[in-house]
């Protein structure tokens, strides 16, 4: 039943996104799109900096050895991403799909599944801080229907902060723990085994949080870096769509899109909304509809040639038979080892 949904809805985004095309006169988009030709796969190549970045910033939170390569970090990233980004599965696929693969490389389940929790949180809160400052510089220097906008961002922005609160804050309540345990009392005790583990990602969670360094320098160092890198994205593209607009417009456009694409998580590929974002945020920030909706194809353009391919190196990775090396080339022994010695988690 969810996977009709997830189809149903990805339709209707897509009638949205080709009305939007159609009612902007498609000619228009589509001759902007040739005039630029190469330079879009030039952006769009510009992607594996966000996504190294985002390979650095994940990779310094696993805690304990053996840690992953950067270059598996990297591959990682580009897997999950590609789930996220083109198949119906929520935005959660992506994370699911990584943990198979980070155990499978090597790591312990409960390591694997703390980093991805905490990389969410973290994510999450940095995206809110780019918003942020994105509506910051809307409020400074727009007019005042571009400040309306700001100040409906805003407003939803303040509707989900305490979810996000909430969210940021499971490391301090044993969530894990407590859900199973719940499962397990209304299962009559059926999956108990499942207690052990989830106290282990609890308190994995709980090590992650308590490397202070580490986690600053991911929401100040690494996060801002991240950020930057896909505005310089979204800014070539515009660029060789022959809008001049400054850089830090780029980032108010490209951290709004964010926020937008992140509130349609349930939208796959966030078709039809991201589309009606890119021309509702562009035009406040002074660009023709159609060349918003240029724009909004050369992030389609973007995800054809960056994360179809990541699809492929996804089955690729799941050919690899269970014992074989993992991502980075090392023997995935993961289930000789224990899961619980404390001193494994060290921080090293």
């Amino acid at each position: 039943m969810t996977k009709y949904l997830g189809r149903a809805i990805a339709a209707l985004g897509l009638i949205v996104a080709l009305a939007l095309v159609w009612r902007e006169d498609p000619r228009s988009v589509f001759a902007l799109l040739r005039t630029a030709g190469p330079g879009l796969v030039l952006a769009a190549a510009v992607h594996v900096l966000p996504m190294l970045a985002n390979a650095r910033d994940w990779q310094t939170i696993i805690v304990g050895k053996p840690r992953p390569s950067l270059l598996t970090m990297l591959r990682l990233v580009w897997i999950r991403e590609s789930v996220n980004g083109l198949l119906p599965v929520a935005r959660v696929g992506g994370e699911i799909v990584s943990f198979k693969l980070l155990t499978r490389a090597g790591l312990r389940a409960s390591t694997a599944a703390a980093s991805l929790v905490v990389d969410m949180q973290l994510t999450l809160i940095s995206q809110l801080v780019f918003t942020l400052v994105g509506i910051a510089f809307l409020m400074g220097h727009a007019t005042p229907g571009e400040r309306q906008l700001a100040i409906d961002v805003l407003w939803g922005i303040a509707l989900l902060a305490p979810l996000l609160a909430g969210f940021a804050l499971i490391q301090h309540v044993n969530l894990f723990e407590r859900m199973t345990r719940l499962f397990n009392r209304m299962t009559s005790g059926q999956i108990a085994a499942l207690v052990g583990p989830s106290l282990r990602i609890d308190q994995s969670i709980r090590r992650v949080w308590r490397r202070r360094g580490v986690v600053l320098r991911y929401l100040f160092f690494w996060q801002p870096v991240q950020c930057l890198a896909t505005s310089l994205e979204i800014w070539l593209a515009l660029y060789f769509l022959g809008a001049k607009i400054s850089f830090a417009e780029a980032v108010v456009l490209e951290s709004l899109i964010q926020a937008l694409s992140s509130a349609a998580f349930f939208v796959p590929g966030a078709l039809g909304i991201q589309e009606g974002g890119f021309v509702l945020i562009g035009g406040a920030l002074g660009l023709d509809p159609s060349v918003s909706l240029a724009l909004a194809g050369a992030r389609r353009l973007r995800d054809l040639l960056v994360f179809v391919p990541g699809l492929f190196a996804w089955q690729l990775a799941l050919a690899r038979k269970k014992g074989s090396p993992g991502l980075d080339g090392s023997a995935n022994e993961v289930e000789r080892r224990p899961e619980h010695p404390e001193h494994q988690y060290a921080d090293h």
